[in-house]
Order: structure tokens, then sequence, then C-alpha cells
């Protein structure tokens, strides 16, 4: 306990320094400056403001009513990190939900971090310390990693070492930024998760990832079934998407798939959508089974 309250009363002292016009510190070359960079320093709240570059653009209040009981009973476990604007003034790096819940409970002071930096940096620091350590939903992630992209312009490698992860997670991240914004919103709201973003990127065609992610939804579809409804769907680039119901397939139909599939010496099949309209699917096996196809076709004009 003694540790802890020297702690504190450090952080006070800190505090009181960096209140003082006479010793403000805007460089890290600047006097007391070793002090201050890099230790907890006790902040008042109201002279922090919110990182404009905060990647997070959805807190769970219920999750953040918790976070604040939590500081209510323990205090602040996690300090803040924020960089210096100017003489008593700063602004947020990272640790948004502490300093939100911090506000909630009615806190004057929060133990903070301090950095000297410009905002490119700033930038940098908030978006890879959101990617370790903040519970971003994928879509939030795969911006983040998009814009560590477009404005701190770093390539795949760089952030692989930045953030700790493989090329490969990030690339897989950063694909889901493909997807339709509906999806990605059903992402973010909890309704598919990554793993069905994963799949549905196999679709190339917009519509169809949509059809596709109805069936999600209306089905409750696992990601594995999925995972096998897309590759079913690419294996037949079949424009009207199965559902788990059995439809009754027309007599003229049956009968015309029989006939063509003898012509043609081939597994002929038909796709037919609820309002009449359909597919037919001819597959070949090789060129010069396609030109053998062709000829056929033409022999009928």
């Amino acid at each position: 306990m003694a540790k802890a309250t020297k702690k504190q009363a450090l952080g006070r002292g800190l505090s009181a320094l960096l209140k003082d016009p006479d010793n403000d510190i805007k460089s890290a070359a600047d006097k007391n400056a070793d002090k201050v960079v890099g230790n907890i320093v006790e902040l008042d709240i109201k002279s922090i403001e919110v990182n404009p570059f905060q990647p997070r653009t959805n807190f769970n209040e219920e999750t953040l009513r918790e976070l604040a009981s939590s500081i209510r009973e323990l205090g602040v476990i996690q300090p803040i990190t924020v960089r210096k604007l100017e003489f008593n003034k700063y602004q947020l790096v990272s640790g948004e939900r502490r300093f939100r819940a911090s506000k909630l409970v009615g806190l004057d002071t929060i133990p903070a971090y301090i950095r000297i930096t410009n905002d490119q940096e700033s930038l940098e620091m908030a978006l890879v310390e959101n990617i370790q350590r903040q519970d971003l939903d994928p879509i939030e992630i795969a911006l983040s990693y998009q814009r560590l992209i477009d404005e701190i312009k770093l390539t795949q490698e760089q952030m692989s070492e930045r953030v700790g992860k493989k090329r490969s997670t990030i690339a897989n991240y950063l694909r889901l930024l493909k997807l339709d914004p509906i999806i990605q919103t059903g992402m973010r709201d909890g309704f598919v998760s990554m793993g069905h973003g994963r799949a549905l990127i196999n679709i190339e065609d917009a519509s169809d990832q949509l059809d596709i992610y109805q069936k999600i939804i209306s089905n409750s579809l696992s990601v594995r079934e999925t995972e096998n409804l897309v590759r079913k769907y690419k294996e037949t680039s079949n424009v009207e998407i199965p559902s788990k119901e059995e439809e009754t397939t027309p007599k003229f139909i049956k009968k015309g798939i029989k006939e063509l599939g003898e012509y043609f010496s081939a597994d002929v099949d038909v796709k037919l959508a609820k309002n009449g309209k359909g597919k037919l699917i001819i597959p070949f096996n090789s060129e010069n089974d396609f030109a053998r196809l062709k000829k056929l076709m033409k022999r009928e004009k």
C-alpha cells in the first residue's frame, strides 16, 4: 500500500509541475521533461480532449457502465496515454473507454502517460495501441489498418512489425472492407462474425453477397454452412442462391434437362428463380470440349 501511495503522490507532484507556466514543457529537450515523459501523471480530466484520430466509433453503453463501476471501486488501474498540445492542455492518444468511464464516475483527475509527439506519430500510436489492446470489432480493426496504409504510408510488412501480427492476418482484415456496406454494418453489430465475412468475400458480385447474407441471417447459418453455401455457389456460378428448403422443379424443365443432356452429352442443369426466369448451365471439361459444344449450338441455327 505504501508503494501505491508513493506512486500517487509522485503523480500529483508532477501534475503541479505541469501547471507551472514558468516550467512549461514543450519538447523532450526541455528542463524536467525527463521527469514527465514516460511517467504516470495525475491530470485534470477537463484538460484532456478526445483524440480525433480515435478509430473506435462505437462504445457499448452497458460495458461502459460496468467499467465505470469498476473504476468507482478500484480506480483507474491502467493509465491512459495523452500527448501534450500546449500549456495544461492534452489530447487523448489511447484509453478513451477509461476516459469516458472516469467522467461518468465524476473523477476530477485521471492517471496518464504523457507523450510529446506530432500529429502523425499520435495517429500511429493511437491506431497501433487500439489494434493491440482494445476490443474493436473486425471492421474497426480493418479500418485502422487501412488508415495506417493511407495516412501513415505503412506497408503491410511494416504494419506486421508494428502490431506483431502476421501479414496474412492483416491482409484478411483489409479484405473485409471489400464487402458490401450492409454486410460490414452487420458484422459491426454482431449479426455475423469475421468468419462469415471471410467466406462472403469470395463472392465478387455485391447483390449476390447480399443474397447469401440474407440466407445467413434468416437461417442462422454457421460459418461452416456459409462456406459450403459459397462453395456451391462458385461451383455452379448460380445467380439464385439455394436455400435449405427443397424447391419443386417444373416438369417441362425436368424433361428439357434430360433432352439437352442427351444432345450435348453433358450434365446440363437449370436454375430457376421465383419470378420464372432461369439460367441454363452446360459444363465443359476442356477447350476441346468447349469447342464441341459451340459446334453443336451452331448446328441448331
